[in-house]
């Protein structure tokens, strides 16, 4: 039945609406007590213009004068109009976003993170990150990154195996960062684990000191480079007999526990201690501090990465860096390569040496000196 003009336009005589049942929402009728989102209709409406040059403001691009963008953007902003990111994302053919994986615990990845963030904007691309941390598995991590449709995935130290990492660059294309790839399939971005180690044994052979241990990361993506890296360091040097290798990881404790054992055994503890990251190094202080143990003028502590930790005031670790912006720039660059139908390669930076507080000369009554 056809409505009234009194009806449709509240003239004299029309009843009061009726009151919805007090089930509406249970039967999928929305509740009418519940604002709406502000939808870009609504500017439209309130701006007084169409839909299309509200969506051409929203978007940034040209087509409409600055004082019409100052108005529609004030008025959305009154509203509290948010545009749907998601809905944008499906409407266009390129999500311009890339996937980036990271360990929660890891400071360097923090660090990363951060510079990615940076990198991807100056390409105009969005960096959405998912994280890995002991209740979340890095495979759900990359699950979760491939419902946002990005356009690439960037794994930051992925421990995946050759074989999932090749599922994955089936799907899309893959760059690891802070780690070896060895597949065709797959870029990677690193840093010279080798070259760095050595750098550090070569700071420390200079300042005197002999015997030198190193903390490793046990079966961490870049450790075995950097246990190859002490042994041929201090073998150049004459010193093979007296290099110590301790099975250690990425943690605090990893360190606090390979640093106790040296203390606690037999013979004398080394001079010098290089851990397989800053947080291992983290540890290794930890410990000296609570034996009452003077760094460096009796033991010195070398870190890796440069990350947060290394810089802090009351810490001004002596650290190998691996340049956490030049690496973020470089996997970028390298991710949107593979974007535009590139061939995966691998990117190998040169670290330096970040000297500061924890390194020194070796102590005088080393037997060794």
């Amino acid at each position: 039945m056809r409505e009234s003009d009194d009806d449709a336009h509240g003239g004299a005589g029309q009843s009061p609406p009726a009151q919805a049942p007090a089930d509406a929402t249970r039967k999928g009728r929305p509740d009418a007590t519940r604002k709406a989102r502000p939808t870009m209709a609504d500017v439209a409406r309130a701006a007084g213009i169409s839909t299309a040059l509200v969506s051409i403001v929203i978007r940034g691009v040209p087509g409409a004068s600055d004082e019409t963008r100052r108005r529609v953007l004030r008025i959305a902003d009154e509203l509290g109009y948010v545009p749907d990111q998601r809905a944008q994302k499906l409407r266009r053919s390129s999500s311009r976003v890339l996937g980036v994986v990271f360990e929660l615990q890891q400071p360097f990845h923090g660090d990363l993170v951060e510079h990615l963030y940076a990198a991807a904007a100056r390409h105009g691309y969005e960096a959405v990150i998912s994280a890995v941390a002991p209740s979340r598995a890095e495979s759900t991590a990359v699950n979760a990154l491939l419902r946002e449709r990005c356009e690439a995935a960037v794994l930051l130290g992925s421990r995946l195996s050759d074989e999932e990492l090749e599922r994955l660059a089936r799907r899309l294309p893959t760059l690891l960062v802070a780690r070896r790839s060895g597949l065709a399939s797959v870029g990677s971005v690193r840093g010279d684990d080798m070259v760095g180690i050595r750098l550090a044994v070569d700071h420390l052979v200079g300042l005197g000191h002999r015997r030198i241990a190193h903390i490793d990361g046990a079966g961490a993506p870049g450790s075995s480079d950097r246990r190859l890296g002490f042994l041929q360091g201090m073998a150049d040097h004459g010193l093979a007999d007296s290099a110590d290798v301790l099975a250690g990881g990425l943690t605090e404790e990893a360190g606090a526990e390979g640093m106790r054992y040296l203390l606690d055994r037999r013979v004398p503890p080394p001079t010098a201690v290089i851990a397989f990251n800053d947080r291992t190094a983290t540890g290794v202080l930890n410990v000296l501090a609570h034996r009452g143990r003077n760094v460096p003028g009796e033991i010195s502590v070398v870190g890796y990465d440069d990350s947060r930790l290394a810089r802090m005031p009351h810490v001004q670790m002596t650290t190998v860096s691996q340049d956490a912006a030049g690496m973020a720039d470089a996997a970028v660059t390298a991710a949107l390569d593979l974007v535009k139908g590139g061939t995966p390669r691998e990117t190998v930076l040169t670290p330096r040496l970040v000297e500061r507080a924890t390194t020194g000369p070796a102590p005088r009554r080393d037997p060794l000196l």
